[in-house]
């Protein structure tokens, strides 16, 4: 996983959307008040505090590849709650958690088979994941609009090596690798959560933390000036609606699964 920088603070502000499914997710969560959870990419740790004080005689972690998003959620103060800046692709756990939780985050994870093996280990026998991310189809207007900007002549020399930062599967796809894991009563979903953007303010803040975040750290400041400036004009052409909001596309993989009760614990 490339672990990028984002501004806490500043996504705390934009993220209304996202905190909107996350905590649609945790009403899933049928909590007795004694569990240990982790939140896998807790961002600005606003729904892991939700989580933990749910549950008052456990305990949730959270864990984010990006300290920006650590120094901000650290602002969240519990007893029962920490918070660690780690890899998630390398965390190393071993049957530890009752619940790993996770909104908006894990498609920023290239490679869901190692994810899901550490999550697997992770997790207590009996143990439940239950993860919002993107799933295909999903920004389609951005994407679009960022794969055009980066072949174009004055921007692609610092894209040739680019490494497309998120992985975005189909149902079907999900489902198989979740059952190459082991995991039992799997549920996966696909959600069409498309969002409307109240004003420009709201999508250019979208914009400007995460998505253009992996793009912008290739660009030397004049450029990357440009660039941004460009992608908002192109984003606010093509996603304005009659209303004067603007709408974009967001699809959303749901998944819930569980570690068998019986399962002993052991290398993956």
């Amino acid at each position: 996983m490339t672990a990028f920088e984002f501004d806490g603070e500043k996504y705390k502000k934009v993220s209304g959307h996202q905190k909107k499914w996350g905590n649609h997710l945790i009403e899933e969560l049928n909590l007795k008040g004694s569990e240990i959870i982790l939140d896998l990419g807790c961002g600005d740790g606003v729904l892991t505090a939700r989580l933990a004080g749910m549950v008052p005689e456990g305990r949730v972690t959270g864990i984010d590849a990006s300290q920006g998003m650590i120094r901000t959620a650290r602002q969240n103060k519990k007893e029962n709650l920490e918070f660690l800046c780690m890899d998630i692709s390398q965390m190393e756990f071993h049957e530890n958690y009752d619940v790993i939780f996770s909104n908006a985050a894990l498609h920023w994870i290239l490679d869901h088979k190692n994810l899901l093996r550490r999550s697997w280990k992770a997790l207590k026998p009996g143990g439940m994941l239950l993860w919002n991310f993107a799933g295909d189809g999903n920004c389609k207007n951005f994407f679009e609009a960022v794969r055009a900007k980066i072949k174009e002549e004055k921007y692609k020399k610092y894209f040739q090596d680019f490494q497309w930062p998120w992985y975005m599967p189909v149902v079907s796809e999900y489902r198989k690798l979740a059952e190459s894991c082991d995991f039992t009563e799997i549920e996966v979903s696909e959600e069409n959560r498309d969002t409307y953007f109240e004003n420009a303010e709201a999508l250019i803040g979208w914009m400007d933390q995460p998505s253009l975040v992996p793009f912008m750290e290739r660009l030397p400041a004049r450029e990357g000036k440009e660039f941004r400036q460009e992608m908002i004009e192109k984003m606010l052409r093509e996603t304005v609606q009659p209303d004067g909001r603007y709408l974009e596309a967001f699809r959303r993989i749901h998944l819930k699964a569980r570690k068998k009760a019986d399962d002993p614990a052991s290398e993956k």
